[in-house]
This record gives C-alpha cells, structure tokens and sequence, in this order.
C-alpha cells in the first residue's frame, strides 16, 4: 500500500507540474500572439498615418526654427518655437509606435497610399498636399522682416491645412487608441494656429498662396 501510495502519489506531482508547464507555455504563447497578432500592420492605416505624419511633421519643425530665430512679429517667434518642440516631440512618439510594431520607419508605397483615394491627392511631384517645395524653403530662409512674415505665416499656414486633412482621415482609420488621440490633437492644435495665421497674415495686408 505504502509503495502504491508513493508512486501514486509521484504520479500525480509529475502529472501536476506537467500541467502547470502547459499552462506556463500556454500563457507565454497568448501573451506574445495577442499583441503580434493584433499589432498594426506594414500597410496599416496607422503605419501609414505615423510614417506620413512624421515627413509631414519633419518639415513644419524646420519652418519653425527658423521663424523661432527670424520672425519679426513676436507672436511668430512663439509660434515657431511651438510649432517645432510639439512636432518634433510628436515624431517621437510615432517613430516609437514604428518600433514597437517592428515597423520600418519608411514604406515601399507612396506616401498617402494608407488613405482612400490619397495617392491622387499628392501633388504631381509627389509631395503631399501642404508641403513646401524645397525652392520656397530656400526662398524663406533668404528673406527677411515683414517679408519673411509673411511667407511664413503663408507657407505654414497651407501645411496646417494639409496636415488637418491627414488627421481627419487618420481619426477614422486607425486602430491604435494612441494614434487616434494623437490625431485629434493634431487637427485640434492646427485649426488654431491656421485661425492665428490667418489673422496675421490680414494684418500684414497679404493673402494666402
């Protein structure tokens, strides 16, 4: 009885700890399939919209730069210097998400090619709408005074615009809770300086490009 009992007993800790290994592995299994499983993919909207925004955002923080060093108009230095802190922090945050999704930070399609019908809406050198060309770039880092105001307020002001478009369509695609947030405080930050540099630019007698 003694020796049944023992191996009984023996039997039923090696059944005991077999299971319990299952299980372990079991756990270990649901814990790396679920978030891989769910995480956004390569051609995701929320991929897209992250590696997007963040070239988007790449040219804001330049423009805002330098308007922090040659803005006349006080206001536009301030607006500078948000404009370039909050966007540079923001890719940040969406090169991040590349990261953790094991995403490459650059895609083999087309910008905009997340969004419905977004690769017409790229202007005909493949920029996406709101982005300056790399002349008007130059051209305002060469001017000066209320010229550069100007052009600033206009060429930012037109990147808003564009950057408010992808957010809309970012808010009702993506998945990730992150993104969607990030989405809608873009566009609701941007819609306020878009109504700041408009009002600046009627000040200054001049009129959006």
């Amino acid at each position: 009885m003694n020796g049944f009992s023992l191996q009984t007993r023996r039997a039923r800790l090696i059944a005991g700890a077999l299971a319990a290994l299952l299980l372990l592995g079991v756990g270990f299994a649901a814990g790396w399939l679920v978030p891989n499983l769910t995480r956004p993919g390569d051609t995701s909207a929320d991929a897209g919209f992250a590696r997007d925004m963040s070239v988007h955002h790449a040219q804001a923080v330049e423009m805002g730069m330098v308007a922090y060093r040659k803005a006349e108009d006080s206001e536009l230095r301030i607006i500078g210097y948000d404009v370039a802190t909050t966007q540079q922090y923001q890719i940040g945050m969406m090169q991040t998400w590349l990261d953790e999704w094991h995403l490459s930070p650059n895609s083999s399609e087309p910008a905009m090619s997340w969004m419905p019908d977004g690769k017409s809406a790229l202007l005909p050198d493949g920029r996406m709408p709101g982005m300056a060309t790399g002349e008007e770039i130059d051209k305002l880092k060469g001017t000066s005074g209320k010229d550069f105001d100007i052009m600033f307020c206009q060429l930012m002001l037109r990147h808003h615009l564009g950057g408010i478009h992808m957010a809309d369509e970012a808010i009702k695609l993506v998945k990730d809770p992150r993104a969607k947030l990030l989405a809608e405080q873009i566009k609701q930050s941007q819609q306020l300086e878009v109504t700041t540099l408009t009002a600046k630019l009627k000040t200054f007698g001049a009129q959006p490009l």
